[in-house]
């Protein structure tokens, strides 16, 4: 407990400023080492307002919220009613997708470790009612199939919906529920949400966005994204403690708070299985497991996951090898270089675990970009990969949807080389140069997906 002491006394000291000179408006922060637990927060939940955060307030943890919808699919495993191996249509027959055959092969595992294949960026709003989510699961049946299912990693937001649907379907109750009956009451949360109905009992952080690279963040327009995607991250709430909780039933073999078991030990064991290797990609994890990212550190493996709202930031690091925890919550700003500062701190200190520096452009334009160059699309953005007269690659990025009625601008940004097909933008994106990897072959030479995380399909040359 002497070292969380020290920690409590550093994030006391050092947290106001550090969020202060990353533009950060409020941020909470809890670490565990064994069953010894410490939090702290600064700064304000919403600008307007001036509402103070405390390690009590709530704030949106985003697609964190993908390894609860996966532990409650790994409970049913547990129960015997989910193969992960068997086709999603076992258990919701209405789901479908544009690609007839992809639509009988796609497994329960795929969508879990994010190898299903289709286009992932679903965002459509099916209203805020409980079916809200057997709604949506008919309107992925025009998405493309990028690739065939189980060869490669692409990140899928609506893949997690579905298994949102799964979950409701086997258990005869809405998602929501499911997650009050199955995790917030066997783990005893006491501060946790899981839609705005709920949060608005609590102390709750507002998201902040910037209209401009250098403008102070400002109170976003709405509170959350669409209830239908509810599984994938889209609402669920949390003060930092609580999310530790869940954490710690993970690292204690699925063994909940008061000695009941939550999840199985094989569950727990093969969540935390690679399932799928990434491409280079600097800011991301090695691989994926069923549900966590996951690091290969120097020193150890760690696991975890992180989460986007409409300007709320959330990052969750376990180390299983020493038992150590941490979740950092923000609510706008400059928040990469916050988790560095923050999480780096205390990932260091109580499990002798270095996080890599964030990856940084050199000089060097490669030699030959023709396998590159061409347009590379989503339900996100159309991406142009080009080279001028001087030899210099431009990514030109035109957003589209949702992310262009929330106030993403277009942008035209410089590539510059990184580590083999994965290149680099030359001035940063958010606060981070974001590396993007050109993978697979289009039969001509070029690469057939622009890759960052989510992997965009060529459309053009």
């Amino acid at each position: 407990m002497a070292k969380l002491d020290e920690i409590a006394a550093w994030l006391q000291k050092h947290l106001p400023a550090l969020i202060k000179e990353h533009q950060v408006p409020g941020a909470a922060i809890a670490v565990s080492v064994g069953d010894e637990v410490i939090d702290y927060a600064a700064g304000v939940l919403n600008t307007a307002t001036g509402v103070e955060a405390t390690p009590d307030s709530l704030f949106q943890i985003g697609s964190i919220t993908k390894v609860w919808t996966a532990t409650l699919i790994m409970q049913l495993v547990d129960e015997g009613a989910v193969d992960l191996d068997a086709p999603v249509r076992t258990y919701v027959p209405e789901f479908r997708v544009a690609d007839a055959d992809a639509t009988e092969a796609i497994t329960v595992r795929q969508l879990l470790c994010h190898t299903s294949g289709f286009e992932g960026d679903i965002f459509t709003d099916t209203g805020v009612g409980d079916d809200c989510i057997e709604k949506y699961v008919p309107t992925l049946a025009a998405v493309p199939q990028l690739f065939t299912p189980g060869t490669m990693f692409s990140y899928n937001n609506a893949g997690y919906s579905v298994l949102g649907r799964v979950i409701e379907v086997l258990r005869g109750k809405p998602y929501d529920q499911c997650l009050r009956d199955h995790l917030f009451t066997p783990l005893g949360l006491t501060h946790a949400a899981a839609n705005p109905y709920d949060a608005i009992r609590y102390r709750a952080a507002l998201g902040h966005l910037q209209t401009k690279p250098d403008s102070a963040p400002e109170p976003a327009p709405v509170w959350s994204l669409a209830r239908s995607n509810a599984a994938a991250g889209s609402m669920l709430a949390m003060r930092p403690r609580d999310l530790l909780t869940f954490a710690r039933m993970h690292l204690r073999n699925g063994i909940g708070p008061d000695g009941s078991p939550v999840l199985s030990p094989a569950s727990i064991a093969a969540m935390r299985e690679r399932q799928v290797d990434l491409p280079y990609l600097g800011t991301m994890g090695d691989s994926w497991g069923l549900g966590w990212e996951i690091f290969d550190f120097p020193e150890t493996t760690v696991i975890g996951h992180d989460g986007g709202t409409i300007g709320q930031s959330s990052f969750f690091r376990a180390v299983p090898e020493h038992d150590v925890a941490v979740a950092l919550f923000t609510n706008g700003g400059d928040v990469m270089q916050l988790y560095l500062a923050i999480v780096g701190k205390v990932l260091a200190e109580v499990a002798n675990v270095t996080l890599p520096p964030l990856p940084t452009p050199g000089a060097a334009t490669p030699a030959d970009v023709s396998r590159y160059l061409g347009t590379y699309s989503s339900d996100v953005a159309d991406v142009e990969i080009s080279q001028d007269d001087e030899g210099r690659v431009w990514m030109h990025r035109r957003m589209k949807g949702i992310h262009a009625e929330l106030g993403h601008v277009d942008e035209k940004i410089e590539l510059t080389s990184l580590q083999g097909d994965t290149l680099i933008t030359k001035t940063p994106i958010h606060g981070i140069h974001m590396p993007h990897a050109f993978v697979g072959d289009d039969g001509q030479g070029h690469a057939l997906f622009l890759h960052s995380g989510r992997a965009d399909k060529r459309v053009g040359a």
